[in-house]
């Protein structure tokens, strides 16, 4: 039995990225078949790497924008939380975590559709991508997240 109270939370950045339409950035993770589930880029932060520096990696890695295609606007004042839900509980991140501990950003994509690519990874997380309005976010996300993305767009609404 996990004693779910002795368990950290793994540090993560996340990305909402928005077009000069205002438009977020959504993609369909690959790895998720049980449901329509659209999610902003987001990742782990490695031992002693800045959290800037965690963003555009992760952006990179899961879209294949380069930083020179995007500016960083701002990040959330506060880091946001969320636990996993029971069932994947012990089960990702090596069984570790019990969640993760989030520093959003928001950042304007200044690129064209082409500078996108999903496979510049080698292990892609989404299948295909689009542009929504941000009020859709929180809709779109597997349910354990939603209150994480309402959490991001409200803070950073005025700015988008």
């Amino acid at each position: 039995m996990m004693d779910i109270s002795k368990m950290q939370y793994r540090p993560c950045v996340g990305i909402m990225l928005v077009n000069a339409a205002g438009k977020a950035f959504v993609g369909k993770r690959i790895d998720n078949r049980e449901g329509d589930w659209w999610q902003m880029p987001q990742g782990g932060v490695d031992d002693g790497e800045d959290l800037r520096e965690a963003v555009l990696r992760e952006l990179w890695e899961e879209t294949g924008v380069k930083d020179d295609n995007v500016q960083i606007l701002a990040q959330t004042r506060e880091e946001v939380f969320y636990d996993l839900p029971e069932e994947l509980m012990g089960k990702l991140w090596g069984g570790k975590y019990r969640g993760q501990r989030q520093h959003w950003f928001l950042a304007r994509f200044i690129g064209t559709d082409e500078d996108i690519d999903l496979k510049a990874h080698k292990s892609p997380e989404f299948c295909e991508f689009r542009w929504i309005d941000p009020e859709l976010l929180p809709d779109l996300i597997v349910p354990f997240k939603k209150r994480i993305y309402r959490t991001v767009l409200d803070e950073f609404r005025p700015l988008i």
